[in-house]
Parts: C-alpha cells; structure tokens; sequence
C-alpha cells in the first residue's frame, strides 16, 4: 500500500503512517515502544509514534516517557519514512540527532522499509 505524502500536512501524514501500520500489524506484532519525533520546519512540534503489541498510535505532544527520541527538520522527516533519507547518513550528517537508544532508530528504519511510502 502506497502513501502519498506530497500535498499532505504534518496531522495527515501521521494519520496515514498510523492507518497502514494499523492495516498491516505484521511488522509491529512483538514490539512495544514508544518513539519521539521533534520536528522543526514549517510545520513543527512533538510526536510519539507508540507501538504496542500489534498496534501503531500517534499522539501529539509527549504524554509518555521514549526509549528513542529523533530530531530532525519535517522535509528530513519526510523522507525518512519515505525510504529516501538513510538514518545513518542522516546521523553522520548532523541531520538527525537522537537521544536515547541509536539501536532503536535503526530499527525504525527496518521497520518502515516493511511498509510502502511515497
């Protein structure tokens, strides 16, 4: 399953990315944990991608304690989820920071790579 992201704003790409993790739970059946995206750029804030036990949520702000936290720009982000930024570049260029495990946000990459998005 396709997601577009071009001409969407920050609340329906997260509203895509929480459908079609939803509608294919495969990737995220054994996994429990809560990822924290601050995003800056046009559109800016945080966001908690939460994961548990085959079930994706997003949650605006940070209402949970994260194992991993990724701060980037929102375009950086963009296309991290669309598998056209990789996280290891991204980090090695000072365009992702993350704060917690970097084993995690390598494993979120892994993951997305499971779900088609463009």
């Amino acid at each position: 399953m396709d997601i577009s992201l071009e001409d969407k704003n920050l609340a329906e790409i997260w509203q895509q990315i929480e459908k079609v993790m939803n509608e294919q739970p495969k990737p995220l059946h054994h996994m429990s944990i809560v990822y924290q995206f601050e995003l800056s750029g046009a559109e800016c804030g945080t966001y908690q991608l939460i994961i548990h036990k085959g079930t994706a949520r997003v949650e605006e702000g940070a209402p949970l304690e994260s194992e991993c936290t990724l701060i980037m720009s929102l375009e950086d982000f963009k296309k991290l989820i669309q598998g056209t930024l990789n996280s290891t570049t991204a980090y090695m260029m000072r365009r992702l920071k993350v704060e917690g495990s970097l084993g995690l946000a390598l494993r979120l990459e892994t993951m997305l790579r499971q779900y088609r998005l463009s």
